[in-house]
């Protein structure tokens, strides 16, 4: 009886990770419920330092009874919910770069809708992070199969 030859093992090849389109829309709900939630959180904030200075009482009261505080808590709340179902599906290092997106969600409304001014090098680093977002994304991390 003759040995039969061993085979090397077949050297394995990477392939990137891939995100499901299902997986995919969680993590963007996440991340752009959580930028609305920092808007409705300054804007309410702004209103309750105001009302805070007028009528004489603590900021944290006058916090407290703003209804833009309280719906950006729950809004910032859901958020939380749906980007922990993204970790569940997601590795983190392919979803926490995504986060840069929602810092540039915030940087447009807080121009758009709380009237905030935007500077130059505020735009060339916001370029940056969207470089760097497409880096990570396209040759970002891969994982054996």
């Amino acid at each position: 009886m003759t040995a039969s030859p061993k085979l090397a093992p077949e050297p394995t090849r990477r392939k990137a990770f891939s995100v499901s389109p299902a997986s995919l829309a969680v993590l963007l709900f996440a991340v752009a419920i959580a930028a609305t939630g920092q808007i409705m959180l300054k804007h309410g904030m702004t209103q309750a330092a105001a009302a805070s200075k007028d009528q004489g009482r603590s900021l944290a009261l006058a916090a407290g009874l703003n209804v833009w505080v309280l719906a950006g808590l729950l809004v910032f709340a859901v958020s939380a919910l749906a980007w922990l179902l993204t970790l569940s599906r997601v590795p983190l290092n392919v979803a926490y770069p995504f986060n840069a997106l929602g810092y540039l969600g915030i940087l447009a409304a807080s121009a758009i809708f709380l009237h905030e001014r935007v500077n130059v090098s505020t735009v060339i680093g916001s370029a940056m992070v969207v470089c760097g977002l497409i880096i990570v994304v396209t040759l970002g991390p891969s994982q054996s199969p």
